[in-house]
């Protein structure tokens, strides 16, 4: 997993999700490999994605850092400037 992650804070998210996807297949109840692959999505700016893989870790792991990461990606789409929407 260490290297997953130093994938993930290289930016080389594509390699980290593919490494990923080949632990989860055969590591299905791995709350920490969805919780990655959450951060590499959300890295990789898919939203979506990012907040499916959050859910499953906290499934599997209700005191999962999912459940931190899943609550700042809502907090910051649920964010918006109402003063930019009058300019």
């Amino acid at each position: 997993m260490e290297t997953i992650k130093q994938l993930i804070t290289d930016g080389r998210t594509d390699e980290a999700i593919r490494l990923l996807d080949d632990y989860i297949e055969k590591n299905v109840s791995s709350d920490e490999a969805y919780y990655l692959r959450g951060n590499a999505y959300r890295k990789q700016g898919d939203i979506r994605q990012a907040l499916n893989n959050y859910l499953t870790a906290m499934d599997l792991n209700p005191d999962s850092p999912a459940h931190i990461a899943h609550d700042q990606l809502i907090s910051i789409m649920n964010f918006y400037n109402k003063d930019m929407f009058n300019q």
